[in-house]
């Protein structure tokens, strides 16, 4: 209980309640541009944050993380352009109703929706990290390799267009991961005679270049593009009458959120969608679903934000990201000088709960936000990206070059960003990547401190039943998306014999 009340008692410093503050209003403002993202301002951001108190970066962060969930279903909602990924399955319904003349009464509902799955992932958030840590004290580094295996398959799962693809961006961030000296043999790895490399590819330069200049370089043929707007006078909050009757959609999204959440490399966006379809399949209306329906808009909105506090379980208790944007925050926390895992809760508690509450505030001060700049926020749509995307060049280059005043690194983020623009483009995902970059270190890690404990006997690490487990979970993981093609490929040739 002391490490709670300190955690919290650091939050209530002014400093970090600005911080905090100004996260959510960046975040807000990051979801509602179309083609910004939450994951791209905490890159762009975390350079500049080296100086900042741990806490402090490390809170605001967090805080953007969330309200730049609910920031993408404005777009989504406005002008059917959704500005995160898992703001797709509220523009199915938020937009629809818009255009039916309920901008407003969407905004609110998504809103309330929104705080609502959040603070219940939070909830759990605050009992089930410490609980997962404690028994995460009791691995070994082969538990630990055997984890890493698991959190690497679940890649193939990540929404995208190809599972292969996902395994493969996964790989090549493993591989990346190992440029330089590898610290336990002192052999010097993949640098060509350069001596940056040596030392390895810093994160920073590589996660804003994935992020923010490759999605610039992708929407550089969209500048001029013409969008339908739509303005919302108001954010309208629903009636107690009105959470009453959706509380069970709200209820049942929040729980499925915080589920896949947990998941290591689900995320936000397979909770929305799954979020969508379970409040269909339970509705009593589910003909009304692509109409205007208020079930389609609270569904997504609770499930994916309950998804982003649910991510953050696996990434502080076990250091394993559960999704691409806690990622980023992994690596902020290992740039910050913090070791993510059990030990993280064990020697630095009161941080853990100061994430929590920052989170917490993050949840209340977005929907005031919200409820206070709707007009203005309707407004920020009609910023034109040809203004936009120059800001976001100069703030990629500013923010790698500051992290270690290093001419290199701009070039590493250049570099990553043309890569990444065209792995974009051949239906590759930088959050696949960027996991793989974070996990390449620990896999690489554990596997040669288990083969130091096992005398360079691979078959020896069978002798652990975790270890075990974990490799039946990661067969499991690694053949579930070829086993649904392979039904779907079935069930296609008994439907054309029937004929």
């Amino acid at each position: 209980m002391d490490d709670v009340i300190r955690g919290f008692v650091l939050l209530l410093e002014f400093q970090n309640i600005a911080l905090i503050f100004g996260g959510v209003l960046v975040g807000v403002l990051v979801g509602a541009l179309p083609g910004l993202s939450s994951p791209m301002a905490i890159a762009l951001l975390m350079p500049f944050t080296i100086s900042l108190d741990p806490v402090a970066s490390i809170s605001m962060m967090a805080a953007l993380y969330c309200a730049g969930t609910f920031g993408g279903s404005i777009t989504a909602i406005l002008i059917n352009a959704p500005g995160a990924p898992p703001a797709v399955a509220t523009a199915l319904d938020g937009y629809q109703m818009a255009k039916n003349g309920e901008p407003g009464r969407a905004l609110g509902l998504a809103a309330m929706a929104s705080v609502i799955g959040g603070i219940f992932a939070i909830v759990v958030f605050l009992f089930a990290t410490p609980l997962l840590a404690e028994i995460a004290l009791k691995f070994g580094p082969v538990e630990y390799f055997g984890l890493s295996l698991f959190a690497l398959s679940m890649l193939a799962a990540m929404s995208g267009k190809s599972s292969i693809r996902n395994l493969i961006a996964g790989v090549m961030g493993v591989l990346v991961s190992t440029i330089g000296v590898h610290l336990a043999t002192g052999v010097e790895r993949f640098d060509f005679g350069i001596d940056e490399l040596s030392e390895g590819i810093k994160f920073v330069p590589v996660l804003i270049g994935l992020f923010a200049m490759s999605e610039l370089l992708a929407q550089s043929k969209t500048l001029n593009a013409a969008v339908e707007r739509m303005t919302a006078k108001a954010l309208r909050l629903p009636t107690w009458e009105e959470l009453k009757s959706l509380k069970g959609t709200i209820l049942r999204s929040s729980g499925l959120g915080t589920f896949i959440g947990i998941l290591p490399a689900e995320g936000s966006t397979v909770a929305a969608m799954m979020g969508y379809n379970e409040a269909k399949r339970w509705s009593k209306t589910p003909e009304k679903f692509g109409t205007g329906c208020a079930e389609g808009i609270v569904g997504p909105e609770a499930a994916n934000n309950a998804a982003a506090g649910g991510a953050m379980v696996p990434t502080l208790a076990l250091g394993i990201p559960g999704s691409g944007t806690t990622a980023l925050i992994l690596a902020a926390l290992v740039m910050h000088g913090f070791r993510p895992g059990p030990y993280l809760i064990s020697e630095t508690p009161h941080l853990v709960y100061a994430i929590f509450g920052a989170m917490l505030f993050a949840n209340f001060a977005f929907l005031g936000i919200g409820l206070a700049g709707a007009r203005f926020f309707s407004y920020v749509t009609f910023i034109p990206k040809r203004f936009l995307w120059p800001s976001v060049f100069v703030f990629s280059l500013i923010g790698s070059y500051a992290y270690s005043s290093a001419i290199f690194d701009v070039w590493v983020m250049l570099i990553s960003g043309i890569i990444g623009y065209f792995a974009l483009r051949n239906g590759f995902s930088p959050a696949p990547f960027v996991m793989g970059l974070i996990l390449g270190k620990m896999v690489e890690e554990t596997f040669t401190q288990s083969m130091v404990i096992y005398d360079s006997n691979f078959m020896n690490f069978f002798e652990s039943g975790v270890f075990i487990f974990f490799v039946i979970l990661t067969v499991i993981s690694l053949s579930t998306p070829f086993w649904s093609k392979i039904r779907q490929a079935i069930s296609g040739k008994k439907s054309e014999s029937a004929f």
